[in-house]
């Protein structure tokens, strides 16, 4: 596997829609493993490709560290519901972090490397992560959504409480 530069704002790929992935190959499998260890190696909990430069409905989220890695191709929100706020942060704005508010839970429908149709279900922070990516893919930035920035520091204060 390799891992891959991570593409940083303002690259003009990050704010367009990107097109729908239609091959389902060996190249689809090993770009969704080395888009799971450039997430690792960044330690973050999801990417989308175009945050490696390429425009593809492609994204991986895993909030357990590789218990629980979901590939998401083509994915389209069926439903949410609630609301939640807490801080995101993004790899393609490092050290940039702000308050978002999203829905609590969420209902995706997506494929997997296999090109399989799947509906997941999420809530939480899951659902946090899931949609922050499935954003990525459409061209919109957790920036147009903070409703307050968040400095380092106030994050290591969260932290040691």
């Amino acid at each position: 596997m390799a891992v891959k530069k991570i593409v940083m704002y303002p690259a003009e790929i990050l704010e367009k829609p990107c097109k729908p992935v239609t091959v389902f190959n060996q190249k689809l499998k090993k770009l969704l493993n080395d888009m799971y260890d450039t997430m690792i190696e960044f330690d973050g909990v999801g990417l989308a490709a175009p945050q490696i430069g390429i425009d593809e409905q492609i994204a991986i989220v895993d909030i357990d560290n590789g218990s629980g890695v979901i590939d998401l191709i083509n994915p389209e929100i069926l439903e949410t519901k609630g609301e939640q706020t807490d801080v995101e942060g993004c790899l393609s704005f490092p050290g940039l972090y702000g308050e978002v508010t999203r829905p609590y839970y969420v209902k995706v429908k997506a494929m997997n490397r296999k090109g399989k149709t799947y509906i997941i279900e999420a809530e939480d922070f899951l659902a946090r992560a899931i949609q922050h990516e499935i954003d990525h893919l459409h061209g919109i930035l957790f920036t147009s959504k903070v409703s307050r920035y968040v400095k380092e520091e106030e994050l290591q204060e969260v932290d040691e409480t």
